[in-house]
């Protein structure tokens, strides 16, 4: 099946959502070209023939580490209250920052028919090898953030054991 055959009418009467995410402020601030390409979402959206074109972009900079995110959180609103016909991303596995609001998008998506869209496909949770191909994109991507702490965590110890060691201590009294 093409990609665009996923979409249907249904799908274009309801909203269309992009949803803008950088993990930190030095992304928003440094990473402008990221920034540019998922604002640039939204004229896709309209190419593809979505009227009704949505960002929620309050979430930048927030890592979602038990930061409450209004934006994911109007997003899953939205979705569930059968307003929204697709949600745009740069790769939709990174919508969400855990497994959990990760499982729960996909769940809600696939209930009311909502597409995910991304620089790579069209998803249609409710199909069942999109939410196989989902499911392991999300596993994935858990997988590269729990990778990159422990690797921080393990090079944070190694250089506090080191620093002692070079004479940079605590004064002494």
């Amino acid at each position: 099946m093409n990609d665009t055959n996923k979409i249907t009418a249904d799908h274009l009467a309801r909203r269309a959502y992009v949803y803008i995410r950088q993990s930190t402020p030095d992304q928003v601030k440094y990473n402008l070209e990221s920034k540019r390409l998922q604002y640039g979402l939204a004229d896709r959206a309209r190419e593809m023939g979505w009227q009704d074109v949505e960002v929620i972009d309050e979430d930048l900079g927030l890592s979602g580490e038990g930061i409450p995110r209004s934006g994911f959180e109007r997003l899953l609103r939205a979705v569930c209250e059968e307003q929204v016909g697709a949600v745009f991303s740069i790769e939709a596995s990174r919508l969400a920052r855990n497994g959990r609001e990760w499982q729960t998008l996909l769940e809600f998506c696939g209930i009311v028919g909502v597409l995910l869209i991304d620089a790579q496909a069209i998803y249609d949770p409710g199909f069942t090898n999109d939410r196989l191909l989902l499911g392991i994109k999300g596993t994935i991507s858990e997988m590269e953030v729990a990778t990159f702490r422990e690797v921080t965590s393990r090079e944070q110890r190694i250089a506090s054991r080191k620093i002692p060691m070079l004479g940079c201590g605590p004064p002494s009294i």
